[in-house]
């Protein structure tokens, strides 16, 4: 019953409040990784950015947000849930983007009870059941160098994610049909197997980022799984496979298509 209420909600959100049609078009048409979508995913993504706009409040700080920024925004905030459905996305409300990377300084409690003093230029974060921040000038360097394979976008909501489980750890809450060992063999084993090539000054696939800690390595290969399926695929096979079961999506299938 209560789904069938949440259904009546949304639909009648999306008459009143859907991104206008002409607008979505305009700007998504050329987007890396949302232009492959099929017409069905698309109208679909449409839909979940609309319900973004609508629930999330985006606030630009020193910086004014347009309607083509917003839309940018809920788009690919969106694609990582395009078949997971709306609610992967609840228990926040806040999207802050700053005009550029922005200068963190604050005390930390690491996982045995230790304070650290933290000070970072940032050009994204995600707080558990807190917002999210993004750096526009960072969005935009993604998205005209597509072939990095990087979207502080999708790796901010992949850290939101992988807090669906209470923490991020690099594991988010697995459906109940993917064995959590099958999980863990696979991102342990990568992400050991990059850590030694790295410290031997040898090439890896991913943004070397990726190896400062478990969630980061997830939220990297999340971005690689998005913007670069197929080197993410020829690298480490067993990761996209793994993330295919996650987010429920083939993005390699939308290239050959």
């Amino acid at each position: 019953m209560i789904a069938f209420w949440k259904r009546l909600y949304y639909a009648y959100l999306l008459r009143h409040h859907a991104i206008p049609f002409l607008l979505w078009e305009n700007v998504t048409q050329d987007l890396p990784a949302i232009a492959a979508l099929s017409p069905v995913e698309n109208a679909r993504l449409r839909e979940l950015s609309s319900l973004f706009l609508y629930q999330k409040e985006l606030s630009g700080k020193n910086i004014q947000l347009t309607d083509t920024m917003r839309v940018i925004i809920a788009s690919y905030a969106c694609l990582p849930i395009l078949n997971l459905g709306f609610d992967h996305l609840k228990g926040w409300t806040t999207v802050l983007v700053y005009g550029d990377a922005f200068y963190v300084s604050r005390d930390e409690m690491d996982s045995q009870g230790l304070v650290h003093h933290k000070e970072a230029v940032l050009s994204g974060e995600a707080w558990l059941q807190g917002p999210v921040i993004l750096a526009w000038e960072t969005i935009q360097q993604d998205l005209q160098n597509p072939e990095r394979g990087q979207n502080v976008i999708i790796h901010e909501i992949a850290h939101k994610l992988d807090m669906s489980n209470g923490k991020a750890n690099g594991m988010p809450a697995l459906h109940l049909d993917m064995p959590v060992r099958n999980w863990t063999d696979s991102f342990s084993k990568a992400y050991a197997s990059m850590q030694k090539r790295y410290a031997h000054h040898r090439h890896i696939c991913l943004n070397p980022y990726a190896l400062t800690a478990p969630a980061e390595f997830f939220a990297v290969c999340s971005e690689s799984f998005f913007c670069t399926p197929e080197r993410l695929y020829q690298n480490v096979p067993d990761i996209y496979r793994q993330l295919c079961l996650y987010y429920r999506q083939d993005p390699l299938s939308h290239l050959k298509r």
